[in-house]
């Protein structure tokens, strides 16, 4: 139904704007701490908040669920996607890190038809085409971004457009505060196993700052930063459900323009805690990123009834 439809765009764009938040944090302390210590606060402080939140929304007996090997998996391929997304950070400028994951709708659109049978119709196509332009505005090609590391925003991208498919797949069967939770909890297991592997090596450091990131031995965070590391829990325990939520609800083809609004608050946080002066090309960019999403938003398709989500 509309109301379904739109409901899953609030739900989308909040966490979108949830969610940036967090990487102007990561990115400010990229320079300092190892990935895999970051995500381990972050995911310890989310523990108690996503718990509560399965409590409140399904009852404690919902996390025992005949679900479990489809959730571990979503929840071990969001792992990949989140980790090479942030250890893109370091090399690259935020908002041209942020523009190049945001090739998910293209990647989601690839994958929406073969993995759930979507129909995409041409209007959601244009959509996704014109936001796609913006980003090219934005990224303006051949002005320095081809790095090694724009690879890992390009790979982000395309194992979280998986993930989320996988969302809606399970979406029939299980609430979104499980599957975050889930998420979180092999997130927490596999940032603990991946710094322990990489302890036994003993590789302390690399060359490129993105690899140093991850490989960086961990280190006492002073107050401030362990607080902003810690306030990324309490945002992604709420992020992580309103993106789930979003999928769960409506169809993965018409909330993935949306993604794009994404790139309208990362030039602000550059602004603010980078020193990133936005131009011409990130308002122009922006202009056709929002044309794009509201055109996905009046598509016949997004007026009709939604179809009660894939339970295999």
């Amino acid at each position: 139904m509309q109301n379904k439809t739109l409901l899953g765009v609030v739900y989308l764009c909040l966490g979108v704007l949830v969610f940036s938040t967090q990487d102007a944090i990561v990115k400010a302390v990229s320079g300092s701490y190892a990935l895999t210590q970051v995500v381990s606060i972050r995911c310890i402080v989310s523990v108690p908040i996503l718990f509560a939140m399965v409590w409140w929304e399904a009852g404690p007996r919902a996390l025992l669920s005949r679900n479990f090997r489809p959730l571990v998996s979503r929840s071990a391929v969001m792992l990949l996607a989140y980790t090479t997304y942030y250890m893109a950070f370091p090399a690259l400028k935020l908002a041209d890190a942020v523009a190049l994951y945001f090739t998910v709708p293209l990647f989601m659109l690839a994958m929406a038809a073969p993995l759930l049978g979507e129909t995409i119709g041409w209007r959601r196509i244009t959509a996704v085409g014109v936001g796609f332009a913006g980003v090219m505005v934005m990224l303006r090609p051949g002005a320095g971004l081809f790095e090694p590391a724009a690879f890992l925003s390009l790979f982000s991208a395309a194992t979280y457009a998986l993930s989320m498919l996988m969302a809606r797949k399970l979406g029939g069967d299980e609430k979104a505060s499980v599957m975050a939770f889930y998420q979180n909890g092999v997130y927490l297991a596999g940032a603990l196993v991946l710094a322990f592997v990489l302890n036994l090596t003993g590789i302390e450091s690399a060359s490129h700052p993105s690899l140093n990131f991850l490989v960086r031995p961990w280190t006492m965070p002073t107050a401030r930063d362990f607080l902003l590391i810690a306030s990324c829990g309490v945002i992604a325990a709420f992020g992580i459900v309103l993106l789930t939520q979003a999928y769960r609800i409506a169809k993965a083809s018409v909330v993935a323009s949306f993604e794009y609004t994404g790139l309208l608050w990362a030039p602000l946080w550059g602004y603010l805690f980078f020193n990133e002066v936005p131009d011409s090309a990130t308002f122009y960019g922006a202009l056709l990123i929002l044309a794009g999403g509201l055109f996905a938003l009046s598509s016949p398709a997004a007026r009709q009834d939604d179809p009660t989500p894939d339970k295999t």
